[in-house]
C-alpha cells in the first residue's frame, strides 16, 4: 500500500470541499472495497477522506409513503429496518444476498452503490484492464470470461458491476442525491448514475469528480409483490452469475452488465400480457456472450420467470 494522508470530515459540505482541492483525494466510509484495492495498488489515492462518521445514515419517511436512506446507513441498519422489510423486502433480500454480516455491518449505501468490478483480470495488475489502466485492453474478451456481461458489453470492457443492493433500487426506481464540490446539490434516477463502459470504462458513473452521496430516497412501494433472486456457485456469499429484482412490474437484472440492467423490454411485455417466460426471451434476444458465459443467457431464461411467480404469490 502507498503512503497517503487523512482526514475525518467534520461536515459533507467539508468533505465535498476538501475533495475539491485537494488533488488525487478520495472518498472512504466503510472500506470494504476500497481499502483491498488500495492493497492491491490498484486504487493510489494521495488522500482519503472519510465520511463514515457524518450525520448522514438516517433512515425517514418521506411525505409521499417512500424512504429516505442516508448515504452512510449501513447495509445491516438498512436491511434490518422494519419499514424496509415490510415496504421494500426486495432490497433486505438483495442486501443480505450481498455480503457477510460482518462485511454489512461496516459497508454503506453510499459505497455499496460505488463497488468496483470483480473482474480477475482488473485485480490482477500483471494483466491488461482498460478499467484498471485505459488503453491496455481487456484480458476478459479471450480470456476467462465466466462471469461477463451479456448486455451493453464493448470491444473495451465486458466486466460486470457488482453490487446487489443497486439491482434491487433500480427495480424500486430509487433516486440518487448528492452534492457536488460547488455546493450544489442534485437529485437523478438512479439509472442515471452508472455509466455502460463503450471507449472509456475506467469512469464508471456519472459522478462529477468530487460529488458526495448524500441519501438514496425510494417512492412509495410499487402495488404488487417484491422479491430478490440470486445464483452463485456457492451459497457463502459468492459473486453472482445472475440475479433479478422483481418489485411489483418492475424488473432489474444484476450480475449480467456493466451496471443494473432495467429489464424494460421484458417489463413491457409483460404489462401487454406476455407471460414471464416470453417476457424474459424478449429482453434475451439482444443479450450477447463470449466465449464460456453463454450459460448466463439459459440461466435467465428459468431464474426470471420463477422469481417474477414467486413475487406474484407462487412457488419459488
Amino acid at each position: 500500500m502507498r503512503p497517503f494522508t487523512y482526514e475525518r470530515a467534520a461536515s459533507v459540505e467539508a468533505a465535498v470541499k476538501s475533495a475539491a482541492q485537494t488533488p488525487n483525494a478520495k472518498f472512504i466510509a466503510g472500506g470494504t472495497n476500497l481499502l483491498d484495492l488500495m492493497k492491491l495498488e490498484i486504487e493510489t489515492p494521495a488522500h482519503l477522506i472519510d465520511v463514515g462518521r457524518l450525520p448522514i445514515a438516517g433512515i425517514e419517511d418521506t411525505a409521499d409513503g417512500g424512504l429516505r436512506i442516508g448515504a452512510m446507513a449501513t447495509n445491516s441498519h438498512v436491511a434490518a429496518d422494519v419499514r424496509v422489510r415490510s415496504r421494500y423486502p426486495v432490497l433486505t433480500q438483495a442486501i443480505v444476498a450481498g455480503g457477510s454480516g460482518q462485511l454489512r455491518n461496516k459497508a454503506t449505501t453510499g459505497g455499496n452503490l460505488l463497488q468496483r468490478t470483480r473482474c480477475a483480470y482488473f485485480y490482477d495488475t500483471s494483466k491488461p484492464c482498460n478499467k484498471r489502466q485505459p488503453g491496455s485492453g481487456c484480458g476478459a474478451l479471450e480470456g476467462l470470461n465466466r462471469n461477463s456481461a451479456i448486455f451493453g458489453a464493448s470491444h473495451a470492457c465486458i466486466a460486470t458491476h457488482p453490487s446487489d443492493m443497486a439491482v434491487a433500487l433500480t427495480a424500486l426506481d430509487a433516486t440518487v442525491e448528492t452534492l457536488s464540490p460547488s455546493g450544489q446539490a442534485r437529485s437523478f434516477s438512479i439509472l442515471e448514475l452508472h455509466r455502460l463502459p463503450g471507449e472509456t470504462p475506467d469512469v464508471e458513473t456519472h459522478l462529477i469528480p468530487g460529488e458526495l452521496i448524500t441519501a438514496i430516497v425510494l417512492p412509495p412501494p410499487p402495488a404488487g409483490g417484491q422479491v430478490y433472486r440470486k445464483v452463485r456457485d456457492r451459497a457463502s456469499y459468492a459473486a453472482g452469475l445472475a440475479s433479478v429484482a422483481v418489485a411489483g412490474g418492475n424488473l432489474a437484472l444484476g450480475s449480467v452488465a456493466h451496471k443494473p440492467w432495467r429489464a424494460e423490454k421484458a417489463e413491457a411485455a409483460l404489462a401487454l400480457g406476455s407471460s414471464p417466460v416470453e417476457a424474459i426471451a424478449a429482453e434475451l434476444a439482444e443479450a450477447t456472450h463470449s466465449s464460456r458465459n453463454g450459460f448466463k443467457i439459459d440461466l435467465l431464461r428459468r431464474l426470471v420467470p420463477v422469481a417474477v411467480a414467486q413475487a406474484n404469490g407462487g412457488e419459488a
